[in-house]
């Protein structure tokens, strides 16, 4: 096998992407790993509570990475049907990786993008039943996705090495159980507003001002 590693001089943490470092992490744990390889790992676990990025962005990152000397990779050698190009996190990307985990700076707020809520919040311009259909698939979809998230859990179990991935996806879980909660809720809030006795819901508002703000 033949192995390299570029460096491009000095970068401060800071200025890498979010994306970048999550790329990073994947490769803080033992072993060496293939692009493919990360992706079914970030769909398996990072995707969970941050997000998955797609093929093409992982191996963009690992370029970036290698190039700045926070990775390494090596091709396999004839001794393989085909040739793969694995990488593995580098003593100056581990000291990188560990000073921006490390940071005093805020994590920031997260980023909330619910396209069902958006549906519900122009529900006036919907059908009734549509709607409950459109919650009733997020309901679905949501408990298929827990179960994922525990299969992934029951993975990390009895293995210190986890031990925080373990926490990570704990919280996963907590949140798609809230999530289902909420779905629910939204489910019951929609049957209040079912008209009396079959009559049409609706009508023009009483107010129109615009949205009922102070």
């Amino acid at each position: 096998m033949t192995s390299r590693q570029f460096t491009n001089g000095q970068y401060a943490a800071r200025r890498l992407p979010p994306t970048a470092w999550a790329v990073l992490g994947l490769l803080s744990f033992p072993g060496e790993r293939t692009g493919y390889e990360l992706k079914k790992w970030a769909d398996g676990s990072l995707r969970f509570f941050y997000w998955s990025p797609a093929i093409s962005q992982i191996y963009a990152e690992l370029r970036r990475l290698e190039a700045l000397g926070y990775a390494t990779s090596r091709r396999s050698g004839p001794e393989e049907p085909r040739a793969k190009r694995r990488y593995a996190i580098s003593e100056a990307g581990r000291d990188a990786l560990a000073e921006w985990a490390d940071s005093p700076e805020a994590a920031g707020p997260p980023v909330l993008k619910h396209p069902l809520v958006l549906r519900i919040w122009l529900g006036h311009l919907a059908a009734p039943d549509r709607l409950r259909a459109l919650i009733e698939e997020h309901l679905a979809r949501t408990e298929a996705e827990l179960k994922e998230v525990r299969a992934a859990l029951a993975r990390t179990e009895d293995d210190e090495q986890w031990a925080h991935p373990r926490i990570a996806l704990r919280w996963s879980e907590l949140r798609e159980l809230a999530e289902l909660e909420l779905a629910r809720a939204m489910l019951a809030d929609l049957d209040r507003l079912a008209p009396p006795h079959g009559g049409e819901q609706g009508g023009e508002p009483d107010n129109h001002d615009g949205w009922p703000g102070p």
